[in-house]
Order: structure tokens, then sequence, then C-alpha cells
């Protein structure tokens, strides 16, 4: 397998407390070209977060004893803004729930599967495009070089799935896009759990660009999607 040099490798942070698969996620991170760096708890996990500048961050649920939901609020509270994976062992919707109040943008699922893990992880740590872009629609914007909206003046901090949802709706408005659709373009990869979790993410995408006294401007089309419109 072709490596890059780690000179030019994006630095992903590894906490996860069962060293065994720590060795696994580890090697399959290094041979793709990532550089990694390990920690096995979660008191170090935040020191490292905060020292080494990773572009992405990977954490385990189970932490010995400690939450990596705990960890992931902490993190977001610091005002951290790259990408953070969770691994989870469940997929219900309580799951699905915990892991976007914590901050986290995606999840991945044990047993631990390197080619999912890996594509989901590549899906993260593509380059992106620089854009000077701003996409509006009634009094939203959003900015595509922060990737932060904004709401009558209201700045509104969005993780990197928000974002990406955000941005696929408001580059369709007015047009109803079906699940199969947004799962396809936001996800980008074969998601392992059922089509519902779009549900979970347009709840919490709503709860922050929606406002007091403000119109809600994602409707849901019973049966069918989404679309972006003024009701």
């Amino acid at each position: 397998m072709n490596t890059v040099s780690t000179d030019s490798a994006p630095r992903v942070l590894l906490i996860e407390a069962n060293q065994e698969l720590a060795a696994r996620l580890s090697s399959d991170l290094e041979e793709s070209g990532y550089e990694t760096i390990v920690s096995y708890d979660a008191a170090s996990g935040l020191a490292q977060a905060q020292s080494v500048q990773p572009a992405l961050i990977i954490i385990d649920r189970l932490l010995a004893g400690e939450s990596g939901i705990d960890l992931c609020k902490h993190l977001r509270s610091q005002g951290l803004r790259v990408p953070m994976l969770l691994m989870m062992a469940k997929d219900a919707l309580a799951d699905r729930i915990a892991c976007l109040e914590s901050g986290a943008d995606d999840y991945f699922l044990k047993p631990y599967r390197s080619e999912d893990f890996l594509k989901l992880v590549q899906l993260y740590l593509q380059p992106k495009e620089v854009s000077n872009e701003r996409l509006r629609f009634a009094e939203l914007t959003l900015d595509l070089a922060t990737r932060t909206a904004t709401r009558n003046e209201r700045v509104i901090d969005l993780t990197m799935k928000e974002f990406e949802l955000l941005k696929y709706l408001m580059e369709h408005p007015r047009e109803v896009l079906t699940r199969e659709q947004i799962l396809e373009n936001v996800w980008g990869y074969d998601f392992m759990g059922e089509s519902n979790v779009i549900e979970v993410y347009i709840r919490y995408l709503r709860l922050k660009i929606d406002g007091e006294n403000e119109k809600r401007l994602i409707q849901t089309v019973r049966g069918v999607g989404y679309v972006l419109r003024e009701a």
C-alpha cells in the first residue's frame, strides 16, 4: 500500500483504552498514510488534543470507566472544531442522539472493520477545496470557507456533518430531496445504519438554525424526504 510522507500526512489522534484494538487502528491508519498519535485514556487524550493539533480525533465511547461522549463534549466546549468520530458498540436511536449531542461529527460501529473505518476516515480527511462562496436562503447564510452559518446576525457553529447536510439542502432550495439522495450526497459512503439517522441530524440542525420566533426552514415531506423552503 502506498503511504504518504509523515511531513505531509494528516495527523490523527486516536483515544482508545483497548491497547490491542488501538494497535490495529493505528497500524491501519499509518499504512494508509496518516500520522497517528495514540492516547489510552480521556485525560491524556484531552492533553494531546490541545497540544498536537490533529486533523481528526477518533474516540472510543468506552474509555475504561470514562465516557468518550463526555470527552467529546469537553473538547467542543473548549472551541475545538476539528472532526471527531466516535467508535460505538450500538446503533440504536438513543446512541445516535448521544453522538450528536456530544458534538461528534459521525460514528462507526464495533466490531472493527478496517475497510469501513478507513472509508470514513478518508471522507473526513480528503482535501477540501478553498472557497469564498456563501450560500444564502431567506435570512440564512452559509460561509463555505469558515463552515459557519448566520441567521439574523446570529452566528451558528456547525459540526462537519451538520455543515455538509445544510450545504446540500442550500444547494437545492425548494427541491424535495429524498432520504436516499441525502445519504448518498452527504454521507458519501455505504452507510451502515438505517436511514432514520437523517431524522436525528435534521432535528439537531433545526435546533441550531431555527431561533425563537424564526420560521422553520427545513420542511419534512412525509414519506419522501426534506425540502428547504419557507413555510
